[in-house]
């Protein structure tokens, strides 16, 4: 499919014009992507691997990536371009499409002082569903958007957090988002009317952007109220090893196989869980233990296992499957994310698996 140029999506007026579906934004173009579970990443770009793209452009893979909700300009080409020009963001943009329910976009309380114009913040409306977007965003985007959204401002226009209210889940692709991060109106009012990014509350209730233009917004008189939402404030630049926080295991990992007693150290009280990832399969590498291909196979039955510290866990697991594997993201059958470890080394001696397996 052919990539649409910036001016297809004009950034005027706020929030400004976005492509109907999940996309690549690289040089002043958004490339469609079109979900493909039998890659590393998950997607495709121009007939190849996103990440073999992303690496192309010397940027990280899908699995050195956070998901960032998107609910306003953010979604917009022309947007991230001025956003590369006058804010100093760099490297490839990942934008997917998603759905919200719950979390909605509502117009704020104060309004932009470049242009006058009201943008949006999030709050919490229940039985409302949204299409929205989420970047799958680089450690070092943060420092750009951290800047354009006033989160190191003083006073912040808008604070860095991780929802937990209600779901987010992929439109183009199957998978749920769970807590994404995204920016949120501070806890604590800036006291200046001008810049207050809390709900706008008419007659009671927030105004969500889809039943309301900028025109409209612009008019309205009400008050800031609060936005409803359960979501933890953070600190810092996040960290991909942070989301998701459970591991998608099929081999020695397995309870009751002979690596399990690593993985329990560092797994939650949650019970693992008998899963089944339907893409992919696994083959016997002759050295004792299995290897995970995206490429091949009708599925694989497997286990998924919470964790205490994804960060410091995923460290051990990593040291633990050696560089034959490399960890991505999967998705299971009922849409929950979870990181797996991906056989990458060549597969010369590998044989099928005996028959019942995985029976420990």
């Amino acid at each position: 499919m052919d990539a649409w140029p910036d001016s297809a999506f004009p950034a005027d007026p706020y929030p400004g014009a976005r492509p109907d579906g999940s996309f690549l934004h690289v040089d002043g173009r958004s490339h469609p992507l079109t979900a493909d579970p039998a890659t590393p990443s998950g997607w495709r770009v121009d007939g190849e691997c996103l990440d073999t793209a992303l690496a192309r452009h010397g940027a990280p893979p899908l699995a050195g990536r956070v998901p960032l909700l998107a609910y306003g300009s953010n979604a917009c080409p022309s947007k991230i371009s001025w956003m590369r020009g006058e804010r100093g963001l760099t490297g490839p943009v990942v934008v997917l499409r998603v759905r919200t329910e719950g979390p909605a976009a509502v117009w704020s309380a104060g309004r932009r002082v470049v242009d006058d114009q009201r943008p949006a913040t999030l709050a919490a409306v229940p039985g409302v569903t949204e299409e929205h977007a989420v970047w799958l965003a680089a450690p070092e985007q943060f420092a750009a958007l951290d800047t354009v959204e006033g989160r190191d401002a003083d006073p912040p226009r808008y604070r860095l957090a991780r929802v937990a209210t209600g779901r987010v889940t992929l439109v183009d692709a199957v998978g749920e988002l769970d807590r994404p991060w995204a920016y949120l109106a501070p806890e604590v009012p800036t006291g200046d009317p001008r810049t207050d990014r809390r709900p706008l509350h008419v007659d009671g209730a927030p105004v969500r952007c889809a039943d309301l233009d900028q025109a409209g917004a612009v008019a309205l008189t009400g008050a800031p109220g609060p936005d409803g939402l359960d979501a933890s404030t953070v600190d810092g630049v996040p960290v991909p090893e942070q989301w998701p926080s459970r591991v998608f295991v099929y081999g020695t990992l397995m309870p009751g196989r002979r690596a399990f007693g690593m993985l329990r150290g560092h797994a939650s009280d949650v019970l693992p869980q008998p899963v089944v990832l339907p893409t992919g399969g696994v083959a016997d590498t002759g050295l004792g233990y299995p290897a995970l291909t995206l490429d091949t196979g009708d599925g694989v039955p497997g286990w998924v296992v919470e964790l205490a510290d994804p960060v410091t866990a995923l460290a051990a697991l990593d040291a633990y499957e050696g560089p034959e594997y490399t960890r991505s993201r999967v998705v299971l059958d009922d849409g929950t994310v979870c990181w797996a470890w991906v056989w990458t080394a060549a597969r010369d001696g590998h044989v099928p698996l005996p028959e019942g397996w995985p029976v420990p």
